[in-house]
């Protein structure tokens, strides 16, 4: 039985004398080499299980790679096939938009040819009123200075003993109108005194102009001159207000305001 003082003593010598004698070694090998790999089989074995191991880290590469490349293409193919079902619905909605469009232009383009028609016949209807209201004024005008005028001479002649004329010339110096034309001028004489006046249903600053080249004609024509110059209108441009006043025309839209001296 091997005692522990032996085996501390073996302990001891043995290294030194397995650097020492290579027979010893060798025994020690032929002794152990049951229990224990040599170290070129731990090396060969080694090797073996990290080639396995490298295999094995392949073939999970390319299992992972397999398996990639055809979840890639999976996405691919769902990619591309919503693609197609999205532009299938935007050409199918841009297909309805454009129809929707050309069948509302085409209301629009209808009613926009109603509607001109529609105008065209107002308007026309229009004018043709106009036409005939404008007429209608223009004689109602018309008969309404003349009744005016004749009615504004009888009070005259008869209540203020007046003479009331109504000159009728011609204008073949073209003073009035720039050319020949017959001139129409009514005048009020009492006591040597001489007034002319112009009786208008409405009077602007042309009217006031040819008034006053109306007296001015027959002032030259008939050697007299006028001692004042009356308008009498019920309707008055205000910007012939300042020109009657500039040429010295007395205007009143009220018959009451007239005096005569």
């Amino acid at each position: 039985m091997i005692t522990e003082e032996l085996r501390n003593e073996i302990r001891q010598i043995l290294p030194e004398l397995l650097r020492q004698d290579p027979e010893i070694q060798d025994w020690i090998l032929r002794l152990t080499r049951g229990e224990f790999a040599e170290r070129r089989e731990t090396e060969s074995r080694f090797d073996r299980v990290l080639d396995e191991l490298r295999r094995d880290r392949e073939a999970q590469t390319r299992k992972w790679e397999e398996y990639t490349q055809a979840q890639d293409q999976k996405w691919e193919e769902y990619i591309q096939t919503q693609d197609r079902k999205w532009e299938g619905l935007f050409q199918d909605y841009s297909r309805r938009w454009d129809e929707q469009t050309r069948k509302e232009e085409e209301r629009n383009r209808k009613w926009e040819d109603r509607f001109d028609r529609m105008h065209e016949e107002i308007m026309a209807l229009a004018a043709r009123h106009e036409r005939g209201i404008g007429a209608l004024g223009a004689r109602w005008g018309l008969q309404t200075e003349a009744a005016f005028r004749k009615a504004l001479a009888g009070i005259l002649e008869k209540s203020f003993g007046v003479e009331v004329v109504n000159i009728n010339d011609y204008d073949d110096e073209r003073i009035v109108f720039g050319r020949p034309e017959q001139v129409e001028l009514d005048i009020i004489i009492r006591n040597g005194q001489l007034i002319a006046c112009e009786i208008k249903s409405s009077m602007d600053k042309a009217g006031i102009h040819a008034f006053a080249r109306k007296v001015d004609f027959y002032e030259k024509k008939h050697q007299r001159q006028a001692q004042r110059r009356i308008v009498i209108t019920p309707m008055l441009d205000p910007r012939a207000a300042p020109v009657a006043q500039r040429l010295g025309i007395e205007v009143y839209c009220d018959a009451d305001e007239v005096r005569v001296e």
